[in-house]
Formats: structure tokens, sequence, C-alpha cells
């Protein structure tokens, strides 16, 4: 194993498919799974790309629930849940760990978020000895900013250091400029040995340079660079080929 693997926080996954019951049924049916024997993570970021309906959600979200968090987001100590609506497949994950354990950890997951943030609200309108919740997102309801400013408090405020951030589709709510900021935060906390695992369509995000891609295919997991994936292809093509692109997209088609 290498050295720089046995750093990490979170070493590998291993997927107990001796367990699994049938591969023609959901979620073992999805390539991302169908197709997984285990993956091991970068010390710093991986991230986890593919096309919508490979599983990518799927598959992080298995990996966060495997390690304690709330399948719809949050800290370790979130236990709320709105609706029962995740896999089971973090039943049939093995999580492989690291001799050092993080200090802190979240599972940012962008579909789900409203329910944190109204969770969070909630929380703080009850009686409590300690300061409100909030405080450690920035002083304000996350309900009380744009989508896209309530993503980012979270980001810059609570997300502390030495810690695990499982991220899916971060990018959600994020311009162009703020996916930027993102990737600096993204450093900042490297620096403060944080580890990142996440899922994202947005070639910006995926750009830290030390880092690995598994792009989920449907035919498995492989291991790919930034500018083998569809992600980057397309935004590039689209770049600079813009007028031939929309003239071929919007053709008629010949009977």
């Amino acid at each position: 194993m290498d050295r720089s693997i046995m750093l990490a926080y979170l070493r590998s996954v291993e997927l107990m498919r001796e367990r699994i019951p049938s591969f023609h049924e959901y979620p073992f049916n999805l390539p991302a799974v169908a197709g997984l024997d285990g993956l091991d993570f970068h010390p710093k970021v991986t991230y986890i790309v593919g096309e919508n309906g490979m599983g990518k959600s799927t598959l992080l979200e298995a990996i966060a629930t495997a390690l304690g968090f709330n399948p719809e987001g949050g800290t370790i100590n979130f236990s709320f849940s709105t609706e029962e609506t995740h896999s089971k497949l973090h039943e049939y994950i093995r999580t492989v760990r690291g001799a050092r354990k993080p200090r802190d950890g979240f599972f940012f997951r962008a579909e789900s978020y409203y329910n944190v943030a109204t969770n969070i609200d909630r929380l703080d309108a009850e009686e409590s000895i300690g300061p409100p919740i909030k405080d450690s997102y920035g002083g304000k309801s996350l309900h009380q900013q744009s989508h896209g400013e309530s993503f980012f408090a979270t980001f810059l405020h609570r997300f502390w250091g030495n810690g695990l951030y499982i991220m899916d589709e971060p990018e959600a709510a994020l311009s162009p400029f703020r996916q930027l900021a993102l990737l600096r935060r993204i450093y900042d906390l490297v620096q403060k040995d944080s580890q990142f695992i996440i899922s994202t369509h947005s070639p910006i995000v995926m750009a830290y340079p030390d880092s690995i891609i598994y792009k989920l295919t449907s035919d498995g997991v492989e291991e790919s660079s930034l500018e083998e994936t569809d992600h980057y292809m397309i935004t590039k093509e689209f770049v600079n080929n813009r007028g031939a692109m929309l003239r071929e997209l919007f053709a008629d088609d010949e009977e």
C-alpha cells in the first residue's frame, strides 16, 4: 500500500460482493456498484465523476452512511430524518480507515441541504445552554441567505480543518467564480490536514491538482485524468467551437 494512502483518514472502501443478494436489483444494478470491488482514496482529494444515472450519489451516500453520517447530510451528530429514501448499500460497504482519526467531518449533500438548514433552525429554536448552532455557520440562518451563499457559508465557516469532508455536487448553487473560490477553500483545508471525497459535474471543481479522479461508466469504475472526463472535453469543445456545436445541436434530423 502506498504510504500516502496510509495517511488518509479514510484509506479505502470495499464492496462485500459475496453478501449481495442480487445484482439485478437496485442499488446493486447501478453501474457504479455492479462494477465495483473497492476504491482507494487519495489522502487529499478524491473525485467520483460520471454521467447521470451511473450511481455517484448513491455510492457517496453509502460511504458517508457507513461512516456514521446522516444520509441526508450534516455532521456525525445530525440524526434527523425527513424521509427514509436512502438505499441499503451502506450495509454492504466495508470501510478501511487510517491510523489517524479526523477531528471534524461533514457530509455535504446539495440535494438535501435544505433539510439540514431546516433542522439547524429547529434545534436553535429550542432552549439550550450552548450557543446557537448557526454560529458555526457564520452566525446567520442558512434559510436567510441565497442558495449559493448558504452553501459557501458552510464551506467557509463550518469546515474547520483536520476533517473528512464528503461532498455531493457542491457546485449545484455556485457560480463559476464561487466554484473557483471553493477550489481555493479546498486547498486551504487540505493544508490543515483535511481529506475530501467529492462527486461533481464541474470541471472547475474537479481540477484540484493533487488528487485522483474515478470515472463511473456503464462498464464500471476507472481512473481518469481531468482532460479525459466528458465534463472537461464537452466544456472545452463548447467554449472553443460554440457556433458549430449549436448548429449541430439545433439542426433538424434528416429523414
